[in-house]
Formats: C-alpha cells, sequence, structure tokens
C-alpha cells in the first residue's frame, strides 16, 4: 500500500445522486495531473449504507472498462484506481465521521488499511485495494478462510486505539441506536409494517438488557475490531495469497467475541440472505483454532477453542440484534433503494430462532 501523507481536507458536498460529478472535483486536487477525457467512472451498487465510485485514469490501464457490470472484474484489471465514498444521507447519525478516518490512517499505518487520499463533507477518497470481495462460497473456501482469521487475529492486536479508551463499544452503540429509532416512522406506510413485524421501542430495549446482561457474564476481553466484516468488507487478492478489511466506519475496541460472531452471522449474504449458511460448529472450531494461535502466537487448547465458540455465537445474537435496530434506522432516513424493513426482519427473527439455542451453550474452564 502506498505511504500516507498529509491528508487534504476539502470544503466540498457531492450531491449523493450525482456522484460522478462530484468525484470529478475531488480527482481535480488528490489526482490533478490525469487527463479528464482518459477518465472513466464506475458505480458500485453492492453497498446498502453509502455510495461508491471508482474512477479509472485509462492513461495507465488499457485494459479497464469503466462499463463493465461486473465490479470484481472491473476493478480488478486496474492499478491506477481513486475510489470515492459518499455517505448515506443521515448516516453521521450513527456514524463518527471523524474518528471513521482516524481509524483508516491507523490502521493504514500498520499495513491493514488502504491509505485515506482525502476527506471531504459528507465522504472520502482512498486507495483502491485489488482483489474480489468474498461470496457465500469463497468465505468458506480453504484458500481465504484462514487468511481472513489471521488478519482479523492481527488486527485485534492492534492496542493504539484513535481516542485511548478501550470501552466495548457494543453497550454504547446500541443506546446511541435506540435513542435514533423514531416512535413513529414519517412514512405511514413503513410504519405500520415495522408495527407488524418488530416489538416496541421499549420491548426492544428490555430483551436487549436482558441479552447484554448475560453476555457481561462470559468475559471475551475488549480488543480493537472492524465490527463490521461483511463479506463486501473483505477482498481477497489471489495473486498475493492475502486478504484485506475495507470500511472501517464502525471500528473502535469492542468485545473480541462479537467481531468473529458478526462475520459468522455475514455468511448468510445481503442480497440473497440464507441463515442455513450460517457456520456449522466443526468449521467453527477449525476457523477458531487458526484464529486462536495467530492472536496468542502459539499452540492453544482445545478448552480454549470451546471456550471461544460459546462466546462466539452468544455474541452473534447481539450482532444480529444491533443490525435489526440499525436497519431500522435506516429505513427511515436512507435514500438507498434497498428494503432496510425486510433486512431488519430477517435479522431480528434469526436472532428470536437461536437465542435460546445459543444461550444454551456452555464450556467448561
Amino acid at each position: 500500500m502506498t505511504e500516507e501523507a498529509d491528508v487534504p481536507r476539502l470544503e466540498l458536498t457531492v450531491d449523493e445522486n450525482d456522484v460522478v460529478r462530484g468525484a470529478t472535483e475531488v480527482l481535480k486536487v488528490i489526482r490533478p495531473h490525469w487527463v479528464s477525457d482518459s477518465v472513466r467512472f464506475k458505480l458500485f451498487t453492492d453497498g446498502i449504507t453509502n455510495k461508491l465510485v471508482g474512477c479509472f485514469n485509462q492513461n495507465n490501464n488499457a485494459n479497464c472498462d469503466g462499463d463493465d457490470d461486473d465490479s470484481n472484474s472491473a476493478t480488478a484489471a486496474s492499478s491506477d484506481v481513486v475510489l470515492v465514498r459518499v455517505y448515506g444521507n443521515k448516516t453521521d447519525l450513527l456514524i463518527d465521521r471523524k474518528k471513521e478516518t482516524e481509524n483508516i490512517r491507523l490502521l493504514h499505518r500498520h499495513g491493514y488499511a488502504p491509505a485515506l487520499y482525502a476527506t471531504f463533507r459528507n465522504g472520502l477518497a482512498y486507495e483502491f485495494v485489488p482483489g474480489v470481495t468474498l461470496t457465500p462460497d469463497t468465505v468458506r473456501d480453504e484458500r481465504t478462510w484462514p487468511l481472513v482469521a489471521r488478519r482479523m487475529a492481527q488486527m485485534h492486536k492492534v492496542t493504539d486505539g484513535p481516542d485511548g479508551s478501550r470501552e466495548p463499544m457494543l453497550r454504547g452503540k446500541m443506546d446511541q441506536f435506540l435513542k435514533l429509532l423514531p416512535a413513529v416512522f414519517s412514512d405511514p406506510v413503513k410504519h405500520a409494517r415495522i408495527s407488524t413485524v418488530l416489538p416496541s421501542v421499549a420491548e426492544l430495549r428490555r430483551d436487549f438488557d436482558d441479552l447484554y446482561g448475560k453476555l457481561q457474564q462470559l468475559g471475551s476481553p475488549s480488543v480493537f475490531c472492524h465490527n463490521d466484516l461483511l463479506l463486501g468488507n473483505v477482498i481477497y487478492n489471489a495473486e498475493r495469497g492475502q486478504v484485506t478489511f475495507i470500511d472501517y466506519e464502525y471500528a473502535c475496541f469492542n468485545h473480541q467475541a462479537f467481531d468473529i460472531g458478526n462475520h459468522f452471522t455475514e455468511f448468510a449474504g445481503i442480497d440473497e440472505i440464507d441463515y442455513g449458511r450460517y457456520p456449522e460448529r466443526e468449521f467453527q472450531l477449525r476457523w477458531l483454532r487458526v484464529y486462536l494461535e495467530e492472536f496468542t502466537g502459539g499452540p492453544c487448547s482445545d478448552s480454549d477453542v470451546e471456550r471461544l465458540y460459546v462466546q462466539v455465537n452468544q455474541f452473534a445474537l447481539s450482532a444480529h440484534f444491533l443490525w435489526t435496530i440499525w436497519a431500522l434506522i435506516q429505513a427511515e432516513h436512507s435514500t438507498i433503494d434497498f428494503d432496510f424493513i425486510q433486512f431488519g426482519q430477517n435479522r431480528y427473527e434469526e436472532y428470536r430462532r437461536r437465542r435460546n439455542e445459543f444461550l444454551a451453550l456452555t464450556y467448561t474452564n
């Protein structure tokens, strides 16, 4: 990855409905030598929080096709690309953007994140990482999952967080989200639909309080976590045999088991969610052993793996809960074409389905 210099702050607001025009203005500052007629743009449509556009300098990449519908092949062909991310509407209610940029710079210094090129009022520009995002199939591939396990363990050993606090974020983030959840949604149709499929805010709060009380008893340590390791946030480079994590919007210290459990819930995918893909016990035990050996720097016992297995699956419940509330807030504010209500309903139903099963798991010291 490139060496990070001072990151310019641009007094620019990009229209989320015209991100190419905004990206062009950003490029004038951070890539002034690029010839405008040779720059091609590709809008990536996989994200459900922000809008992302790839800016391709075709003078250096004759094989790059900015109109290619396959985002993986289009980006994999390019070596001179800038990514411009425009924050989704009202996402500053959910995400500390100042902390996000600090996280990216911190983790870039450690070699874990792409370089940050610039920030602007409602977004940022950063380095392209060559490779492909994971899928529900490739996340289980023997060539990829050990890389993910080891990379997560390495990141969890970062000790110098941006604000110096090692307090786990889960309790505070859930309190923040619940306070943002409207009692009455501005769209009557959405309100009626949500009221039909999900409990009231008061009931959700009581439910989480009960769950978190149980999770605190597990003693999962506070480590520096990504906290949003969905499959689209893992870039696999087969040629280099490595993975890179991207999008550190929620990165901060949190319970170790949350980060792993959250990643396991993401095996289900997003576009066609199938929680039958949640990793089975045998796969998890192999994954967790690789993780622990990297995290501790040596061999680990069966009891160590079993303890983490219990912690991870119980904290996976809290991941379902957190993203349920997140989805409802997005349903109120987001302009992205995505069924956030259905996503939240799917998450909550899986939480309820697995709650008793996972909370019944035990281990012996």
